[in-house]
C-alpha cells in the first residue's frame, strides 16, 4: 500500500496492512510454515509501527487533545499487551498449538486498538491539529518507523525521552539480525 500524507493516512494505511497479515495468516492452515514468515513480517510492521507512535503520535496527543495524558497511556497500554504477546508468538514454534492461541490474542488486542484509534483518537486528533502539524507528524512517524525496532522488546521504554534515545539503537541491532537471518524478506 501507499505511504505518505499525514499521520492519521499512514497509520490508517499501517493499520490496513496489518489486516491483511492477519488475513493471510488466517488463510493457511494451522502448522503451515508460511505462517512463521508472516507472522515475522506482520511482528515487523506492528513494532515499527508502535514504537513510531510512542516517539511521535501520542506526545502530541498528550499536548493537543483534552484527557490527552489518559488516551495516551491507554493507547501504551494497548501496545505493551500486544508487544507482550508478540515477543511470545516469535518463541514459539508454528506447529505448537500455542502459536494459535497467541496469533488470535495479537488479532484481537491489534483490533480493538485500531477500532479505538480510527473511531475515537484520530477524529480528535484532527479536530486539534492544523494539517500542517498533522502532515509534519506523518514525517515524522515515517521516519520513526525507519529507524525502529523489527522484534518486540517489551522491557523497553515507551515514551519520550528514552525512547527516542534507545529505540534507534536497538532498530539498528534488530535490523542487522533480520538481515543474517533472512528474517521479513518475503
Amino acid at each position: 500500500m501507499g505511504h505518505g500524507g499525514d499521520v492519521i493516512n499512514e497509520l490508517t494505511t499501517d493499520h490496513r496492512e496489518v489486516e491483511n497479515y492477519f488475513q493471510q495468516i488466517e488463510s493457511l492452515p494451522s502448522g503451515h510454515q508460511d505462517r512463521r514468515k508472516l507472522a515475522d513480517e506482520m511482528t515487523i510492521e506492528l513494532v515499527r509501527h508502535s514504537v513510531a507512535e510512542e516517539m511521535y503520535l501520542y506526545p502530541a496527543v498528550r499536548e493537543h487533545i483534552e484527557d490527552g495524558d489518559a488516551i495516551a497511556d491507554k493507547e501504551i497500554a494497548d501496545h505493551a499487551r500486544v508487544e507482550q504477546a508478540l515477543k511470545q508468538l516469535e518463541g514459539c514454534d508454528v506447529d505448537d498449538p500455542q502459536f494459535d492461541r497467541l496469533f488470535i490474542t495479537v488479532k484481537n488486542e491489534v483490533k480493538a486498538h485500531v477500532e479505538d484509534e480510527e473511531n475515537n483518537l484520530f477524529p480528535k486528533l484532527r479536530m486539534a491539529c492544523s494539517q500542517e502539524m498533522l502532515d509534519t507528524l506523518g514525517e515524522k512517524i515515517r521516519m520513526g518507523k525507519k529507524i525502529a525496532p523489527t522484534r518486540p522488546h517489551p522491557a523497553a521504554p515507551d515514551t519520550p525521552p528514552l525512547n527516542k534515545i534507545i529505540a534507534p539503537g536497538t532498530g539498528l541491532v534488530d535490523r542487522v539480525r533480520d538481515f543474517v537471518t533472512g528474517r521479513g524478506r518475503s
